[in-house]
């Protein structure tokens, strides 16, 4: 998929910090933009850890920002790092990352490391006064994923996950939207991410396979539950602003039985307090359905990804539709909603509307990685965003382990953060 970013003076001119507090209740990270008149002739230095297709695919997106320099890279496959350099000519290139880690002169590094690295190229990031911007999951495992939060919080250094649907103005509106009561009481959410293909890369030799294709295997990934329900796990406590007690699930390796040991067939069901379900699905032997996270409101439903939202049985009252048009040529200055003829009868028939006037060209990815910029120039963590980011990754290591082991588990007391319904029950000095 081709990725356009999203104009940040655009986006910024038409969200009017100073005044969007329903969107700052919803998204407070946006909050990382407060500065950007003042940064102009500032300067983040970044190393990528990992150029490889997702380390270069999000080097488009920081090579376009005059603020970045990308000073250095690190990999220990050549052919990863002759790319990146196409992009970065310039730039040091470095085959360990702890050297790295000694240049004083680097303010940040990006990781796009396979999964089972992160870990210990964040703790050691953060011990040597580096940011960090590390894509999902974040950590390996449960416990890994906890002692990366709680150096963020000990170090003060700015931390930031690969969760750009924080920044795509589709779920940001949404999300407003649904805190605001538009669709109701939200009784479920069905998320599902669909694929048709063998998730493989070619290798030039036999013993690079493992380190080509470590998506594949147990020892270096968790699959489809990291990979992908990551994403898609974090839109439940952004819209419920909750996190889910317990989950279950099953998973099996249904179609490609090539050698790989992650399953190609997954389902999870996590369930809230109150007894609110929220589902996530994922083959990768059809991608029919594709991908999608439908909230479902007694008045409404929203489908974030699709950029479209439905009512159950009646047509929205002229001053909701007043006050959303509003709202939207302020923030977003979208086409206009269609007008209040509009009115659902059934399933088929209802086309819905769309939340903000079209599709944006892109995810937020542009936005996320800015965002990460700014927060590194002004040394200022935006509000929240290393916590979904932190429930994100435990929430599917979490169906991860529940699939594996058959059966249901509850989310333990001794992971759990000052954040939302839970408390930390461990003191500082415990920590």
């Amino acid at each position: 998929m081709k990725h356009t970013p999203i104009s940040r003076r655009d986006f910024l001119k038409n969200l009017g910090i100073a005044g969007a507090g329903t969107l700052l209740a919803a998204s407070p990270w946006l909050s990382a933009f407060s500065e950007v008149m003042n940064t102009s002739n500032e300067k983040c230095r970044l190393a990528i850890i990992g150029p490889g297709s997702r380390g270069q695919f999000l080097m488009g997106f920081l090579t376009k920002n005059p603020k970045v320099d990308i000073v250095a890279l690190c990999d220990i496959y050549k052919p990863s790092i002759e790319k990146a350099l196409k992009l970065v000519p310039n730039a040091k290139v470095y085959g360990d990352y702890r050297e790295v880690l000694e240049d004083k002169s680097i303010d940040a590094i990006l990781v796009a490391t396979p999964l089972s690295s992160h870990c210990k190229i964040v703790l050691d990031a953060f011990d040597a006064g580096k940011h960090v911007f590390c894509e999902k999951s974040i950590g390996f495992t449960m416990e890994e994923c906890y002692r990366m939060y709680q150096k963020h919080r000990s170090t003060g250094k700015i931390f930031f996950t690969g969760q750009q649907r924080l920044f795509d103005p589709r779920y940001i509106k949404a999300m407003e939207m649904i805190h605001a009561g538009t669709f109701g009481e939200i009784n479920a959410i069905r998320t599902f991410w669909n694929r048709n293909g063998d998730w493989r890369r070619s290798v030039p030799s036999p013993n690079l396979e493992r380190l080509i294709n470590w998506r594949l295997y147990k020892e270096f990934s968790k699959g489809l539950m990291t990979e992908l329900a990551c994403h898609q796990l974090q839109i439940g406590s952004w819209a419920l602003r909750k996190i889910p007690e317990k989950v279950m699930g099953h998973g099996a390796i249904t179609y490609w039985k090539d050698g790989r040991d992650v399953y190609d067939n997954v389902s999870c069901v996590y369930v809230f307090d109150d007894g609110v379900k929220m589902t996530f699905d994922s083959v990768i032997s059809n991608k029919f359905y594709g991908l999608e996270e439908q909230i479902m409101g007694n008045l409404g439903t929203v489908e974030p990804e699709k950029g479209k939202y439905y009512f159950e049985s009646v047509a929205p009252a002229p001053a909701f539709l007043q006050m959303v048009n509003d709202w939207e040529n302020k923030v977003f200055d979208s086409l206009p909603f269609a007008g209040t003829s509009w009115a659902p009868e059934t399933a088929n028939e209802n086309k819905g509307e769309f939340i903000i006037g079209g599709r944006p060209k892109s995810d937020g990815t542009s936005l996320l990685l800015e965002a990460f910029v700014e927060a590194v120039i002004t040394q200022k963590q935006p509000k929240n965003i290393a916590e979904e980011g932190y429930y994100a990754s435990m929430l599917c290591l979490l169906g991860h382990q529940a699939l594996e082991e058959e059966r249901t588990l509850y989310f333990p007391d001794e992971y759990k953060i000052d954040y939302l319904n839970h408390q930390s029950v461990k003191t500082p000095e415990a920590i």
